[in-house]
């Protein structure tokens, strides 16, 4: 094995570790927003660490940024569209759970 086989391997096994972690956030979080934000960590980073193996590992320069180009559009619409779901849930009578210590959101629209 070469040494970008090596990183190609630990890269692939960074994202799927972060869309499993993502995954069991989902599962186990209490509410719409804590999952959310569980959910978008893990997509966005679980896809960059793979999409940075893939680009390792392809050799070639053209799939490289393209690769590139995709991990600069997930960074930007990710982000993007967990708030626009977020404040659709908020505006549509979701709350956070009992623990959540401030309701930044709820203070701002009043």
């Amino acid at each position: 094995m070469t040494l970008i086989d090596l990183l190609t391997v630990a890269l692939l096994a960074v994202g799927v570790f972060f869309f499993i972690v993502g995954t069991i956030g989902l599962i186990r979080l209490p509410d719409v927003f804590t999952r959310m934000h569980a959910t978008t960590k893990g997509d966005t980073l679980g896809a960059v660490s793979i999409l940075i193996g893939l680009a390792l590992y392809s050799g070639d320069l053209f799939t490289a940024v393209k690769m590139f180009i995709i991990i600069v559009f997930l960074f930007w619409a990710n982000p993007t569209a967990s708030h626009a779901i977020a404040k659709a849930a908020y505006r549509s009578g979701e709350r956070p759970c009992e623990d959540t210590l401030d309701d930044a959101y709820g203070r701002d629209i009043e």
